[in-house]
Protein backbone atom coordinates (compact mmCIF):
# COMPACT_ATOMS: atom_id res chain seq x y z
CA UNK A 1 0.00 0.00 0.00
CA UNK A 2 1.30 3.70 -0.97
CA UNK A 3 1.79 5.80 1.95
CA UNK A 4 0.10 8.71 2.42
CA UNK A 5 0.45 12.16 4.48
CA UNK A 6 -2.09 13.85 6.38
CA UNK A 7 -2.27 17.37 7.63
CA UNK A 8 -3.90 17.12 11.37
CA UNK A 9 -4.83 19.80 13.18
CA UNK A 10 -2.87 19.59 17.01
CA UNK A 11 -5.91 21.57 19.03
CA UNK A 12 -8.56 18.49 17.56
CA UNK A 13 -6.36 16.20 16.57
CA UNK A 14 -8.45 15.50 13.20
CA UNK A 15 -7.27 15.68 9.64
CA UNK A 16 -7.77 18.01 7.33
CA UNK A 17 -7.59 18.67 3.75
CA UNK A 18 -6.21 16.22 1.14
CA UNK A 19 -3.93 13.26 1.36
CA UNK A 20 -0.64 14.01 0.08
CA UNK A 21 0.97 11.24 -1.59
CA UNK A 22 4.76 10.36 -0.25
CA UNK A 23 7.53 10.77 -2.67
CA UNK A 24 8.54 6.89 -4.79
CA UNK A 25 11.90 6.11 -4.50
CA UNK A 26 12.20 6.81 -8.66
CA UNK A 27 11.20 10.27 -8.02
CA UNK A 28 13.79 10.53 -5.50
CA UNK A 29 16.25 9.42 -7.22
CA UNK A 30 15.18 11.99 -9.90
CA UNK A 31 15.62 14.51 -7.87
CA UNK A 32 18.78 13.96 -6.27
CA UNK A 33 19.77 13.32 -9.96
CA UNK A 34 18.49 16.82 -10.79
CA UNK A 35 20.28 18.51 -7.60
CA UNK A 36 23.40 16.85 -8.81
CA UNK A 37 23.06 18.15 -12.71
CA UNK A 38 22.38 21.45 -11.33
CA UNK A 39 25.46 21.58 -8.59
CA UNK A 40 28.26 22.88 -11.24
CA UNK A 41 25.87 25.26 -12.20
CA UNK A 42 25.12 26.33 -8.67
CA UNK A 43 29.09 26.31 -7.80
CA UNK A 44 30.01 28.61 -10.66
CA UNK A 45 27.90 31.49 -9.63
CA UNK A 46 29.87 34.22 -8.40
CA UNK A 47 28.70 35.00 -4.98
CA UNK A 48 27.13 38.36 -5.62
CA UNK A 49 25.01 35.99 -8.18
CA UNK A 50 24.42 33.55 -5.31
CA UNK A 51 23.24 36.03 -2.93
CA UNK A 52 20.65 37.28 -5.54
CA UNK A 53 19.28 34.39 -5.80
CA UNK A 54 19.34 34.04 -1.52
CA UNK A 55 17.30 37.56 -1.07
CA UNK A 56 15.16 36.51 -4.19
CA UNK A 57 13.76 33.46 -1.82
CA UNK A 58 13.58 35.98 1.29
CA UNK A 59 11.37 38.23 -0.28
CA UNK A 60 9.11 35.38 -2.00
CA UNK A 61 9.01 34.14 1.45
CA UNK A 62 7.83 37.50 2.59
CA UNK A 63 5.54 38.04 -0.23
CA UNK A 64 3.30 34.68 0.59
CA UNK A 65 3.59 35.30 4.19
CA UNK A 66 -0.06 35.20 5.46
CA UNK A 67 -0.44 31.48 3.23
CA UNK A 68 2.51 30.35 4.81
CA UNK A 69 1.65 31.03 8.76
CA UNK A 70 -2.33 30.11 7.68
CA UNK A 71 -1.01 26.75 6.80
CA UNK A 72 1.92 26.85 9.06
CA UNK A 73 -0.32 27.42 12.16
CA UNK A 74 -3.13 25.14 10.79
CA UNK A 75 -0.46 21.95 11.16
CA UNK A 76 1.34 22.80 14.01
CA UNK A 77 -0.82 24.68 16.66
CA UNK A 78 2.12 27.12 17.28
CA UNK A 79 -0.41 30.41 17.13
CA UNK A 80 0.23 33.47 14.32
CA UNK A 81 2.45 35.18 16.94
CA UNK A 82 5.01 33.08 17.22
CA UNK A 83 4.73 32.17 13.41
CA UNK A 84 5.02 35.37 11.80
CA UNK A 85 7.76 35.93 14.41
CA UNK A 86 10.03 32.52 12.93
CA UNK A 87 8.94 33.29 9.07
CA UNK A 88 10.70 36.33 9.87
CA UNK A 89 13.44 35.04 11.24
CA UNK A 90 13.69 32.49 8.24
CA UNK A 91 13.38 35.24 5.29
CA UNK A 92 16.25 37.15 7.83
CA UNK A 93 18.36 34.15 7.56
CA UNK A 94 18.48 34.04 3.87
CA UNK A 95 19.47 37.40 3.38
CA UNK A 96 22.46 37.50 7.05
CA UNK A 97 23.88 34.05 4.95
CA UNK A 98 23.31 36.19 1.22
CA UNK A 99 25.26 39.31 2.78
CA UNK A 100 28.16 36.56 4.52
CA UNK A 101 28.75 35.04 1.14
CA UNK A 102 28.87 38.04 -1.14
CA UNK A 103 31.87 38.89 1.28
CA UNK A 104 33.63 35.49 0.44
CA UNK A 105 34.07 34.62 3.69
CA UNK A 106 32.15 31.89 2.69
CA UNK A 107 35.17 30.70 0.21
CA UNK A 108 37.56 31.67 2.80
CA UNK A 109 40.29 32.33 0.52
CA UNK A 110 44.12 31.73 1.02
CA UNK A 111 46.63 33.01 -1.02
CA UNK A 112 50.93 32.04 -0.43
CA UNK A 113 53.21 33.34 -3.14
CA UNK A 114 55.62 31.38 -4.19
CA UNK A 115 59.45 31.38 -1.98
CA UNK A 116 61.79 30.10 -4.17
CA UNK A 117 64.60 31.03 -1.76
CA UNK A 118 63.38 29.99 1.26
CA UNK A 119 64.46 26.95 3.06
CA UNK A 120 63.42 25.03 1.84
CA UNK A 121 61.61 26.46 -1.55
CA UNK A 122 58.05 27.50 -1.39
CA UNK A 123 55.71 26.83 -4.08
CA UNK A 124 52.76 29.39 -4.82
CA UNK A 125 49.49 27.44 -3.03
CA UNK A 126 46.06 29.32 -3.29
CA UNK A 127 43.22 27.46 -1.15
CA UNK A 128 39.65 28.02 -1.29
CA UNK A 129 36.22 26.62 -0.15
CA UNK A 130 34.04 24.68 -2.99
CA UNK A 131 30.86 22.92 -2.34
CA UNK A 132 30.19 19.45 -1.52
CA UNK A 133 27.59 19.08 -4.02
CA UNK A 134 23.61 18.06 -3.12
CA UNK A 135 22.78 18.48 0.47
CA UNK A 136 19.59 16.13 1.70
CA UNK A 137 17.97 18.57 4.29
CA UNK A 138 15.67 17.14 7.17
CA UNK A 139 12.76 19.38 7.88
CA UNK A 140 12.17 19.75 11.95
CA UNK A 141 8.74 19.74 13.38
CA UNK A 142 9.29 22.20 16.14
CA UNK A 143 10.11 24.82 14.22
CA UNK A 144 8.19 24.57 10.92
CA UNK A 145 9.33 27.56 8.87
CA UNK A 146 12.54 28.41 10.79
CA UNK A 147 14.35 24.47 10.40
CA UNK A 148 11.67 23.22 8.39
CA UNK A 149 12.43 23.03 4.81
CA UNK A 150 12.53 26.06 4.54
CA UNK A 151 14.96 26.81 7.54
CA UNK A 152 18.60 27.57 8.20
CA UNK A 153 19.86 24.26 6.86
CA UNK A 154 18.27 25.07 3.32
CA UNK A 155 20.07 28.92 3.48
CA UNK A 156 23.09 27.50 4.54
CA UNK A 157 23.64 24.95 1.94
CA UNK A 158 22.36 27.67 -0.61
CA UNK A 159 24.71 30.09 0.58
CA UNK A 160 27.88 27.18 0.05
CA UNK A 161 26.74 26.60 -3.65
CA UNK A 162 25.19 23.46 -2.90
CA UNK A 163 21.75 22.13 -4.37
CA UNK A 164 19.05 20.88 -1.83
CA UNK A 165 16.26 18.31 -1.26
CA UNK A 166 14.59 18.75 1.50
CA UNK A 167 12.92 16.03 3.01
CA UNK A 168 9.38 17.21 4.49
CA UNK A 169 8.66 16.71 8.50
CA UNK A 170 5.24 14.07 8.48
CA UNK A 171 4.07 16.64 10.46
CA UNK A 172 3.71 19.38 8.70
CA UNK A 173 3.12 17.81 4.52
CA UNK A 174 0.86 20.77 3.79
CA UNK A 175 3.61 23.69 4.83
CA UNK A 176 6.69 21.73 3.47
CA UNK A 177 4.85 21.88 -0.17
CA UNK A 178 3.64 25.68 -0.13
CA UNK A 179 7.34 26.50 1.15
CA UNK A 180 8.78 24.02 -2.07
CA UNK A 181 6.65 25.61 -4.41
CA UNK A 182 7.43 29.57 -3.20
CA UNK A 183 11.18 28.86 -3.23
CA UNK A 184 10.93 27.22 -6.25
CA UNK A 185 9.02 29.64 -8.16
CA UNK A 186 11.16 32.06 -6.77
CA UNK A 187 14.07 30.61 -7.98
CA UNK A 188 12.69 29.86 -11.40
CA UNK A 189 12.02 33.35 -11.66
CA UNK A 190 15.39 33.95 -11.05
CA UNK A 191 17.03 32.14 -13.92
CA UNK A 192 18.23 28.93 -11.55
CA UNK A 193 18.28 25.51 -13.04
CA UNK A 194 15.06 23.90 -11.30
CA UNK A 195 17.54 20.84 -9.57
CA UNK A 196 18.48 23.32 -7.02
CA UNK A 197 15.59 22.92 -4.64
CA UNK A 198 13.17 19.99 -4.23
CA UNK A 199 10.98 18.65 -1.76
CA UNK A 200 10.43 15.12 -1.29
CA UNK A 201 8.08 13.39 1.68
CA UNK A 202 7.45 10.53 3.51
CA UNK A 203 9.29 7.87 5.93
CA UNK A 204 11.08 6.09 3.09
CA UNK A 205 11.51 9.12 0.78
CA UNK A 206 14.15 10.07 4.13
CA UNK A 207 15.83 6.50 3.78
CA UNK A 208 15.73 6.78 -0.30
CA UNK A 209 17.92 10.01 0.10
CA UNK A 210 20.46 9.42 2.13
CA UNK A 211 21.50 6.48 0.24
CA UNK A 212 21.28 7.58 -3.20
CA UNK A 213 25.06 8.65 -4.34
CA UNK A 214 24.33 11.95 -6.09
CA UNK A 215 23.81 13.42 -2.03
CA UNK A 216 26.98 14.59 -0.60
CA UNK A 217 26.02 15.75 2.94
CA UNK A 218 22.53 15.83 4.97
CA UNK A 219 21.50 17.92 7.58
CA UNK A 220 18.89 16.76 10.34
CA UNK A 221 16.87 18.36 13.73
CA UNK A 222 15.07 15.78 15.53
CA UNK A 223 14.70 12.94 17.84
CA UNK A 224 18.33 11.05 18.86
CA UNK A 225 16.88 7.73 17.93
CA UNK A 226 16.37 9.20 14.18
CA UNK A 227 18.99 10.75 13.44
CA UNK A 228 21.26 8.25 15.15
CA UNK A 229 19.63 5.54 12.42
CA UNK A 230 20.12 8.26 9.25
CA UNK A 231 23.82 9.05 11.09
CA UNK A 232 24.35 5.55 10.27
CA UNK A 233 22.98 5.36 6.83
CA UNK A 234 25.46 8.09 6.08
CA UNK A 235 28.17 6.40 7.73
CA UNK A 236 27.57 3.26 5.87
CA UNK A 237 27.41 3.92 2.81
CA UNK A 238 30.16 2.64 -0.27
CA UNK A 239 30.74 6.96 -0.04
CA UNK A 240 30.25 7.55 3.58
CA UNK A 241 29.19 11.40 3.27
CA UNK A 242 28.91 13.87 6.26
CA UNK A 243 25.94 14.16 8.59
CA UNK A 244 25.23 16.82 10.21
CA UNK A 245 22.29 16.49 13.32
CA UNK A 246 21.01 18.07 15.71
CA UNK A 247 19.70 15.97 18.34
CA UNK A 248 18.45 15.95 22.12
CA UNK A 249 20.02 18.35 25.04
CA UNK A 250 19.25 19.31 28.71
CA UNK A 251 20.38 22.64 28.88
CA UNK A 252 20.90 22.60 31.94
CA UNK A 253 20.49 25.65 34.47
CA UNK A 254 22.88 26.23 37.79
CA UNK A 255 21.37 28.48 40.28
CA UNK A 256 23.77 29.93 42.63
CA UNK A 257 22.52 29.83 46.43
CA UNK A 258 23.57 34.17 46.19
CA UNK A 259 21.07 34.10 43.32
CA UNK A 260 18.35 32.47 45.03
CA UNK A 261 18.56 34.90 47.89
CA UNK A 262 18.85 38.13 45.23
CA UNK A 263 15.94 37.17 42.97
CA UNK A 264 14.28 33.85 43.34
CA UNK A 265 10.97 34.58 42.72
CA UNK A 266 12.04 36.12 39.31
CA UNK A 267 13.85 33.20 38.85
CA UNK A 268 11.11 31.08 39.21
CA UNK A 269 8.96 32.65 36.66
CA UNK A 270 11.38 32.88 34.20
CA UNK A 271 12.60 29.54 34.49
CA UNK A 272 8.89 28.27 34.00
CA UNK A 273 8.03 30.53 31.44
CA UNK A 274 11.19 29.22 29.24
CA UNK A 275 10.62 25.55 30.07
CA UNK A 276 6.76 25.68 28.76
CA UNK A 277 7.73 28.44 25.97
CA UNK A 278 6.57 25.89 22.97
CA UNK A 279 5.15 23.40 24.89
CA UNK A 280 8.04 22.59 25.96
CA UNK A 281 8.90 21.50 22.42
CA UNK A 282 12.29 23.90 21.66
CA UNK A 283 15.81 22.31 21.37
CA UNK A 284 17.10 24.77 23.97
CA UNK A 285 14.69 24.29 26.77
CA UNK A 286 16.10 24.19 29.80
CA UNK A 287 15.29 20.50 31.17
CA UNK A 288 17.16 20.76 34.29
CA UNK A 289 17.67 22.83 36.95
CA UNK A 290 19.66 22.77 39.73
CA UNK A 291 18.85 24.62 42.95
CA UNK A 292 20.84 24.45 46.16
CA UNK A 293 19.42 22.77 49.03
CA UNK A 294 16.79 24.91 51.40
CA UNK A 295 16.39 27.44 48.44
CA UNK A 296 12.88 27.33 49.79
CA UNK A 297 11.11 27.75 46.27
CA UNK A 298 9.41 24.55 46.04
CA UNK A 299 6.08 25.77 46.53
CA UNK A 300 6.55 28.70 44.09
CA UNK A 301 8.24 26.38 41.74
CA UNK A 302 4.85 24.43 41.66
CA UNK A 303 2.08 27.08 41.65
CA UNK A 304 4.32 28.64 38.65
CA UNK A 305 4.45 25.67 36.97
CA UNK A 306 0.78 24.76 37.33
CA UNK A 307 -0.16 28.74 36.10
CA UNK A 308 0.94 28.02 32.46
CA UNK A 309 -1.42 26.95 29.72
CA UNK A 310 0.69 25.61 26.98
CA UNK A 311 0.40 25.47 23.18
CA UNK A 312 -0.55 21.11 22.22
CA UNK A 313 2.13 19.25 21.72
CA UNK A 314 2.86 18.99 18.00
CA UNK A 315 1.29 15.27 17.42
CA UNK A 316 -0.04 12.16 18.70
CA UNK A 317 3.73 10.35 18.75
CA UNK A 318 5.22 13.17 20.50
CA UNK A 319 2.31 13.20 22.89
CA UNK A 320 2.41 10.06 24.12
CA UNK A 321 6.03 10.25 24.34
CA UNK A 322 6.09 12.94 26.06
CA UNK A 323 3.99 11.35 28.91
CA UNK A 324 5.67 8.17 28.88
CA UNK A 325 9.10 9.81 29.62
CA UNK A 326 7.86 11.99 32.48
CA UNK A 327 6.56 8.85 34.25
CA UNK A 328 9.23 7.11 33.54
CA UNK A 329 11.39 10.19 35.21
CA UNK A 330 8.74 10.12 38.07
CA UNK A 331 9.38 6.50 38.56
CA UNK A 332 13.21 6.67 39.44
CA UNK A 333 13.51 5.75 43.38
CA UNK A 334 15.06 8.97 44.41
CA UNK A 335 12.60 10.76 42.46
CA UNK A 336 9.27 12.32 42.51
CA UNK A 337 6.61 14.10 40.52
CA UNK A 338 6.34 18.30 42.15
CA UNK A 339 3.83 18.91 39.11
CA UNK A 340 2.60 15.70 37.18
CA UNK A 341 1.23 16.31 34.31
CA UNK A 342 -1.39 15.40 32.22
CA UNK A 343 -3.00 15.01 28.70
CA UNK A 344 -6.25 17.34 27.84
CA UNK A 345 -8.98 15.91 26.35
CA UNK A 346 -8.77 17.73 22.89
CA UNK A 347 -6.44 16.94 20.16
CA UNK A 348 -2.83 16.73 21.56
CA UNK A 349 -2.83 19.33 24.30
CA UNK A 350 -0.84 18.55 27.65
CA UNK A 351 -0.10 20.10 31.07
CA UNK A 352 3.10 20.72 32.38
CA UNK A 353 5.21 18.99 34.97
CA UNK A 354 8.20 18.76 37.32
CA UNK A 355 10.39 15.91 38.47
CA UNK A 356 11.95 16.30 41.56
CA UNK A 357 15.37 14.63 42.82
CA UNK A 358 18.73 14.87 44.99
CA UNK A 359 21.69 15.64 42.42
CA UNK A 360 23.03 12.40 44.29
CA UNK A 361 20.44 10.72 41.95
CA UNK A 362 22.82 11.17 38.73
CA UNK A 363 26.14 10.68 40.82
CA UNK A 364 26.92 7.48 38.92
CA UNK A 365 23.70 6.97 37.02
CA UNK A 366 22.13 8.25 34.02
CA UNK A 367 18.89 7.25 34.16
CA UNK A 368 17.44 10.49 34.93
CA UNK A 369 20.16 12.08 32.10
CA UNK A 370 17.56 11.73 29.24
CA UNK A 371 15.74 14.71 27.52
CA UNK A 372 11.85 14.50 28.47
CA UNK A 373 10.70 16.46 25.09
CA UNK A 374 7.39 18.57 26.26
CA UNK A 375 6.87 20.93 29.26
CA UNK A 376 8.15 18.95 32.31
CA UNK A 377 11.50 19.52 33.66
CA UNK A 378 13.89 17.64 36.37
CA UNK A 379 14.65 19.98 39.34
CA UNK A 380 18.18 18.62 41.63
CA UNK A 381 18.87 19.83 44.73
CA UNK A 382 22.58 20.17 45.37
CA UNK A 383 24.24 20.02 48.61
CA UNK A 384 27.34 22.25 47.52
CA UNK A 385 30.14 23.27 45.10
CA UNK A 386 31.66 19.79 45.82
CA UNK A 387 28.75 17.81 44.82
CA UNK A 388 28.46 19.87 41.92
CA UNK A 389 31.77 19.64 40.94
CA UNK A 390 31.32 15.83 40.86
CA UNK A 391 27.83 15.64 39.22
CA UNK A 392 28.32 18.64 36.42
CA UNK A 393 31.12 16.41 34.56
CA UNK A 394 28.48 13.39 34.47
CA UNK A 395 26.02 15.79 32.33
CA UNK A 396 25.27 14.34 28.63
CA UNK A 397 26.89 16.74 26.15
CA UNK A 398 24.15 19.59 25.47
CA UNK A 399 23.20 22.68 23.04
CA UNK A 400 23.21 25.07 25.82
CA UNK A 401 24.16 25.46 29.88
CA UNK A 402 23.29 28.34 31.93
CA UNK A 403 24.27 29.77 35.29
CA UNK A 404 22.04 31.71 37.19
CA UNK A 405 24.61 34.12 39.56
CA UNK A 406 24.07 37.39 42.08
CA UNK A 407 27.81 39.05 40.94
CA UNK A 408 30.86 37.73 38.96
CA UNK A 409 32.92 36.64 42.13
CA UNK A 410 29.89 34.12 43.04
CA UNK A 411 32.04 30.91 43.94
CA UNK A 412 29.31 28.52 43.02
CA UNK A 413 29.21 30.07 39.52
CA UNK A 414 33.04 30.24 39.10
CA UNK A 415 33.00 26.33 40.00
CA UNK A 416 30.39 25.80 37.66
CA UNK A 417 30.95 27.68 34.53
CA UNK A 418 34.06 25.80 33.58
CA UNK A 419 32.69 22.79 33.88
CA UNK A 420 29.33 23.17 31.86
CA UNK A 421 31.22 24.85 29.23
CA UNK A 422 32.83 21.41 28.82
CA UNK A 423 30.00 19.90 28.10
CA UNK A 424 28.08 22.30 26.13
CA UNK A 425 27.63 24.84 22.85
CA UNK A 426 26.97 27.63 24.47
CA UNK A 427 27.40 29.58 28.11
CA UNK A 428 24.80 31.62 29.31
CA UNK A 429 25.05 33.87 32.49
CA UNK A 430 21.92 35.16 33.94
CA UNK A 431 19.55 34.44 30.61
CA UNK A 432 17.48 31.42 29.55
CA UNK A 433 18.66 29.20 26.44
CA UNK A 434 14.97 29.31 24.96
CA UNK A 435 16.03 32.05 22.11
CA UNK A 436 18.95 31.80 19.38
CA UNK A 437 20.07 34.85 18.10
CA UNK A 438 20.96 34.11 14.37
CA UNK A 439 24.43 35.91 14.23
CA UNK A 440 27.72 35.79 13.12
CA UNK A 441 29.06 34.37 16.79
CA UNK A 442 26.20 31.97 17.50
CA UNK A 443 26.92 28.22 18.00
CA UNK A 444 24.31 26.04 17.78
CA UNK A 445 25.75 22.82 18.60
CA UNK A 446 27.45 20.55 21.24
CA UNK A 447 29.06 17.48 21.99
CA UNK A 448 26.59 14.02 21.43
CA UNK A 449 24.19 13.93 22.10
CA UNK A 450 23.36 17.26 21.17
CA UNK A 451 25.05 17.15 17.96
CA UNK A 452 26.34 14.53 15.18
CA UNK A 453 29.76 17.00 15.48
CA UNK A 454 29.86 19.91 18.48
CA UNK A 455 32.37 21.42 15.59
CA UNK A 456 29.43 22.85 13.95
CA UNK A 457 26.77 25.20 14.16
CA UNK A 458 23.51 24.92 12.60
CA UNK A 459 22.73 28.15 13.35
CA UNK A 460 24.52 31.74 12.59
CA UNK A 461 26.46 32.00 9.39
CA UNK A 462 29.12 29.16 10.68
CA UNK A 463 26.61 26.96 9.47
CA UNK A 464 27.78 27.66 5.91
CA UNK A 465 30.83 25.92 7.07
CA UNK A 466 29.50 22.12 7.06
CA UNK A 467 28.57 22.80 2.89
CA UNK A 468 31.97 23.01 1.91
CA UNK A 469 35.70 21.72 1.40
CA UNK A 470 39.41 23.39 0.81
CA UNK A 471 40.66 22.93 -2.11
CA UNK A 472 44.99 24.03 -2.53
CA UNK A 473 45.36 24.68 -6.22
CA UNK A 474 49.67 24.21 -6.45
CA UNK A 475 52.39 26.48 -8.95
CA UNK A 476 48.89 26.64 -10.90
CA UNK A 477 49.11 29.12 -13.97
CA UNK A 478 46.63 32.21 -13.16
CA UNK A 479 44.47 31.32 -16.39
CA UNK A 480 43.45 27.90 -14.96
CA UNK A 481 42.96 29.50 -11.72
CA UNK A 482 39.13 30.27 -10.42
CA UNK A 483 38.47 33.72 -10.37
CA UNK A 484 38.62 34.10 -6.56
CA UNK A 485 42.50 33.07 -6.31
CA UNK A 486 43.88 35.78 -9.13
CA UNK A 487 46.36 38.09 -8.06
CA UNK A 488 44.00 41.43 -8.94
CA UNK A 489 40.98 39.86 -6.44
CA UNK A 490 38.64 40.43 -9.24
CA UNK A 491 35.50 39.89 -7.15
CA UNK A 492 36.75 42.39 -4.44
CA UNK A 493 36.66 39.26 -2.13
CA UNK A 494 37.87 38.90 1.77
CA UNK A 495 41.18 37.20 1.37
CA UNK A 496 44.16 36.24 3.21
CA UNK A 497 47.58 37.36 0.91
CA UNK A 498 50.67 36.21 2.54
CA UNK A 499 49.53 35.88 6.23
CA UNK A 500 47.87 39.22 6.12
CA UNK A 501 43.97 40.31 5.20
CA UNK A 502 43.17 41.98 2.43
CA UNK A 503 40.72 44.63 2.85
CA UNK A 504 37.37 43.58 1.09
CA UNK A 505 36.82 45.79 -1.99
CA UNK A 506 34.44 48.71 -1.94
CA UNK A 507 31.17 48.81 -3.46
Amino acid sequence: MAETLHSVDPTTGAAFGDPIAATTPEAVARAAAAARAAAPGLAAMRPSERADLMRAVAAALHDHEDDIVALADAESGLGETRLRGELARTTGQFEQYAAHAETGAVLDVVIDHAAPRATPPRPDLRRLNIPLGPVAVYAASNFPLAFGVAGTDTAAALAAGCPVVAKAHASQPATAILLGTVIAEALDKHGADPGVFTVVSGFQAGLDLIRDPNIKAAAFTGSIAGGRALADEAAGRPEPIPFYGELGSLNPVVVTPEAVAQRGTALVEEFAASMTLGAGQFCTKPGLLFLPEGHGLDDALAEAVRAKEVHPMLNGRIRDAYAAEAARLASHPQARFAVEPSAVDDGFAVTPGLVSAPAAAIDGDDALLHECFGPTALVLTYADTAELQRVLPQLPGGLTATVQLATSADPVAQTALPLLAERSGRVIVNGWPTGVAVTHAQHHGGPWPATTNARHTSVGTGAIARFVRPVAYQSTPESLLPEALHDDNPLGLQRRVDGRMEPVAEA
